[in-house]
């Protein structure tokens, strides 16, 4: 889950994505649209699944075959609207990169969740290390993998009857 705001963008991710498919002589079809716009409905992170069950919905219009999500995200990801953050229970799992602030993630091995956060200090670091080596860095990405706060308390401990003498 985010807690990152949309920033202002001059274009509609479904524009940038007809202009990006425009380059590649397709067009934006009704059903890449529809995914699109349910993608981009929120700001959760997600998996080929859900987006497929969330648009497996026959009476509202909206179903999409799963070969044309796998399709749509796949260029999504190539037209740098979204990209991929991490593996969770082997489910590459994607997030919006187009009307977002740079945020980094840690990801808990235990739970699978990802907790998005910024810091200026990490940004300025890598800024200064990019210009000690001649670098230019045009952005960055950081994912630090191990325990969240909830999966790190111990278990509640029962007292045995031993104990309270």
């Amino acid at each position: 889950m985010s807690d990152f705001a949309p920033q202002n963008v001059a274009v509609a991710p479904e524009e940038k994505f007809r202009e990006f498919l425009a380059t590649r002589g397709k067009r934006l079809t009704q059903e890449r649209e529809i995914i699109v716009r349910e993608i981009f409905s929120d700001h959760e992170h997600f998996d080929v699944d859900e987006i497929v069950a969330r648009l497996d919905k026959p009476q509202d219009g909206r179903r999409v075959s799963r070969a044309t999500v796998y399709r749509t995200i796949a260029q999504l990801e190539e037209a740098g609207l979204i990209r991929k953050v991490a593996r969770a229970n082997d489910r590459e799992v994607y997030e919006h990169d187009y009307g977002y602030p740079q945020h980094d993630h840690f990801i808990c091995a235990k739970c699978n969740s990802l907790t998005e956060f910024r810091n200026e200090e990490i940004s300025a670091i890598l800024e200064r290390v990019a210009l000690e080596l001649g670098f230019r860095m045009s952005g960055h990405r950081l994912e630090a993998h191990g325990i969240c706060a909830t999966c790190a308390k111990p278990p509640a401990r029962r007292h045995h009857k031993l104990d309270m003498i």
